[in-house]
């Protein structure tokens, strides 16, 4: 396989885009509605936009040599069928996780969002597990998430670990403009968004891992953990404990990976 670094122009989304989101944009909305306009969450920090160096340059990807001729990309508003026939080539089993408008732009924004403590559930870009939340009341009349509610998760898993590596981050830097050109209309003139999906996956394998039965407490109709230091977490490391352990560090293995061909540095154990 024939390596090298290459000048990010000279390139144009895959497991990135399942396992970020395994895991939306501010100018999209479903199909037959208005656009939905939303402002920009407020980085965690204030963003010194003098500070343009990129950390993780997407150069450093260790996918195969580009073609001599670099492909003309579409416009980002009107990419969604390049994207979605790339993706059906990268994993397709006959019915797509991905939700099929806006993709790029959700992704990016649901990346941006997976440290804060709130997610904008109508842009995300896959599709949710099915089912709600499984809860068990224990001996001692406590709520506790269910190991069962792991079940839902199962094909979103799957799908992501079955996908090659290396192939979707080829996709990524293939469409790699027009992220970055999401990214700065989501409010980020100055700044890398290869930067931002790094720092988010060292964000998300740094959740915690608990092993022990996670108490839950009501909230607004649903539930919340009753751990005040566990409802605080961000929302990207509640989604690795709501899909229970075992499923975490699936999750971790394939982030993990995806950040070595992404970057090229191993990540210690």
């Amino acid at each position: 396989m024939v390596r090298k670094q290459r000048p990010v122009w000279q390139r144009a989304v895959g497991v990135a885009a399942v396992a970020a989101a395994i895991t939306v944009g501010v100018w999209f909305a479903r199909q037959g509605e208005a656009p939905v306009v939303l402002p920009p969450a407020p980085p965690a920090d204030p963003v010194v936009e003098a500070e343009t160096g990129e950390r993780h340059p997407i150069g450093q990807a260790q996918v195969d040599a580009e073609p001599e001729s670099p492909e003309t990309l579409p416009p980002l508003t009107e990419s969604d069928a390049a994207v979605i026939e790339a993706l059906q080539a990268l994993a397709d089993d006959g019915d797509p996780l991905w939700i099929p408008q806006y993709l790029v732009q959700r992704f990016v924004a649901t990346v941006d969002n997976l440290p804060r403590q709130k997610l904008a559930l109508p842009l995300r870009p896959v599709k949710p597990a099915p089912g709600t939340l499984r809860v068990r009341e224990e001996a001692d009349g406590r709520v506790v998430l269910d190991p069962a509610n792991a079940e839902r998760y199962a094909r979103h898993l799957s799908v992501a670990e079955a996908v090659d590596s290396e192939r979707a981050v080829a996709l990524y830097v293939r469409f790699y403009p027009l992220f970055q050109q999401a990214y700065r209309e989501l409010g980020y003139p100055g700044a890398h968004f290869n930067d931002r999906l790094v720092e988010v996956i060292d964000h998300l394998l740094a959740a915690p891992e608990i092993d022990a039965p996670l108490a839950l407490v009501p909230e607004k109709g649903g539930w919340a953990f009753a751990d005040p230091a566990l409802e605080s977490l961000s929302s990207g490391h509640k989604i690795l404990l709501r899909i229970g352990p075992d499923n975490a560090r699936r999750a971790k293995a394939k982030l993990r990976e995806l950040r070595t061909v992404l970057t090229g540095e191993s990540l210690p154990r």
